[in-house]
């Protein structure tokens, strides 16, 4: 009785080249997964309005759990800037904080926002030990890069220091006529001096 040696063959080869076939599909296969995963985590960080970097502090909980606040005792500030990202600059690396707003960019952006990203500024060149350069506000539809200059860095010590005055003083007017405001206010049931009357 005879035996005859046969090799089971799929697609054309031995099991061995099929087992080697399959193994590169199944790297091929990864590599592709890897490269869709890097899109996908690329776009979610292009919705978030942050710079290539990275990210070094986060209080939205998408990227990492919530950080502690910034302190300053230096200013009396205390902040949660949404990010602060790490960039390269030319020669250098700066930490940038970043602010999200949900909301379409305004035609010009708010003072109240520009003075909330100037007091993360100088947050960080507190805690940090380095002043950034910028900082930059995210809009649902735009990001605007806002510079941190000296006249925007006395701006921002002016408003604390005159937030620091009127928790001082016993009666603080109104500084609007806007009802809308009145009515999405945390205060209106103790303040008193509403615009909505």
């Amino acid at each position: 009785m005879t035996t005859s040696k046969t090799s089971t063959r799929i697609f054309g080869g031995t099991v061995v080249e099929n087992s080697v076939l399959a193994s590169i599909l199944i790297v091929i296969g990864f590599l592709i997964l890897g490269v869709v995963l890097l899109r996908l985590g690329r776009a979610r960080r292009a919705r978030t309005g942050l710079p290539a970097g990275e990210v070094v502090y986060s209080d939205t909980g998408q990227w990492t759990e919530p950080e502690r606040p910034l302190i300053s005792r230096r200013y009396g500030l205390v902040g949660r800037p949404d990010y602060l990202v790490e960039v390269r600059e030319g020669r250098k690396t700066v930490i940038a904080p970043v602010e999200v707003k949900s909301r379409r960019r305004p035609e010009t952006p708010y003072v109240s926002h520009i003075l909330q990203l100037a007091a993360y500024c100088l947050l960080v060149e507190d805690v940090y030990g380095s002043r950034p350069p910028y900082g930059l506000l995210h809009y649902a539809d735009a990001t605007l890069r806002i510079d941190f200059t000296d006249e925007l860095r006395s701006q921002v010590l002016a408003a604390a220091q005159a937030i620091r005055a009127a928790r001082q003083a016993p009666d603080v007017p109104r500084n609007h006529d806007d009802p809308g405001r009145c009515a999405a206010c945390g205060y209106r049931a103790a303040c008193g001096d509403e615009a909505l009357s």
